[in-house]
């Protein structure tokens, strides 16, 4: 009786909502042509892969890509990221010139790069620049997993270091959100040096004093787990983001254990101490605006200035 009273219930919330998407005359759902054919454009609704919750996809986009009914998070693209952080009209973007070249020669590499930059409409798989969140200036990086997964090859490398680099130079916060499947084959061994090269700019930048916050999306794993992606001041993960070096069967071979369920997931991390925090995405602009103002020089006051050795 359970299952019918839910079979019910479940039949008359889909009738309300195709009566809200297609609503005709009779106000009856219009769902198929004479045909057969179905109306629904496609991409109009979306199935949460995770609780299976069927809803508009415009209400998912409108709620940063995060599942309206269990919290799940989809991952977001590099400017939707942007977009929901940054104080409208203040960023602007560093190095979008830099293109991959196959420095290599690797067969058919190109073809898949520019199929790639069609598809997402971006010319490599992050994109970097400064701007303002909640008025404090702000360098950033933010990982694109759709541009061939988001992997670390010499450009992607070469863009995050300057990016560094330019916020030591210019005194600012340096933000990264990664999001990537390690290293990039058709690139070999240039590939791994990225590892090298941008963590050399983490250190300098350090050095300098200047703050860097991380925050892994999913996915986060490879060399740019390895490296990067755990160097900040703060490392941070989004609820649920697959986090690691390498991929579970292989672990589990090599130990010949099995593993547990949420193996390589953001809490799983943090339980075992390798983030500060996991952060929900509708709470990632506000935490971010605290750290800032937080460590921000430029808003000291006098007499704490003062107290710490500052002159001005």
């Amino acid at each position: 009786m359970k299952n019918e009273i839910d079979f019910k219930r479940f039949h008359e919330e889909g009738v309300v909502l195709l009566k809200r998407i297609f609503p005709n005359k009779e106000n009856k759902p219009n769902v198929s042509n004479k045909n057969g054919k179905k109306d629904v454009p496609e991409g109009l609704m979306t199935k949460c892969e995770k609780c299976k919750t069927i809803y508009i996809s415009k209400e998912l986009e409108n709620n940063l890509n995060v599942c309206p009914a269990c919290d799940h998070h989809y991952q977001q693209s590099s400017y939707e990221r942007i977009n929901s952080l940054f104080d409208e009209g203040t960023f602007e973007e560093w190095d979008k010139h830099l293109i991959t070249n196959n420095p290599l020669g690797f067969p058919e590499y190109l073809e898949k790069v520019e199929k790639d930059q069609k598809k997402t409409n971006l010319n490599e798989a992050v994109v970097t620049g400064k701007g303002l969140i909640d008025g404090v200036p702000v360098a950033f990086s933010v990982m694109d997993s759709r541009f061939r997964m988001g992997s670390m090859g010499s450009v992607v490398g070469e863009k995050i270091a300057r990016a560094i680099e330019n916020a030591r130079k210019e005194n600012l916060p340096y933000i990264i959100f990664t999001a990537s499947g390690g290293a990039r084959m058709q690139e070999g061994v240039l590939s791994l040096m990225q590892m090298a090269k941008v963590s050399v700019a983490v250190k300098r930048h350090s050095t300098a004093g200047g703050l860097m916050i991380s925050v892994m999306t999913d996915p986060t794993t490879g060399g740019v787990s390895a490296s990067f992606a755990s160097q900040g001041d703060y490392n941070f993960a989004e609820p649920g983001a697959l986090i690691g070096f390498a991929g579970r069967r292989v672990i589990e071979e090599t130990i010949r254990e099995k593993l547990p369920d949420d193996f390589q997931t953001a809490e799983f991390l943090l339980n075992h101490g390798q983030l500060d925090r996991v952060i929900h995405r509708h709470d990632m602009r506000k935490t971010l605006s605290s750290l800032l103002k937080m460590h921000d020089k430029t808003n000291t006051k006098p007499s704490i200035r003062k107290s710490i050795g500052g002159n001005n």
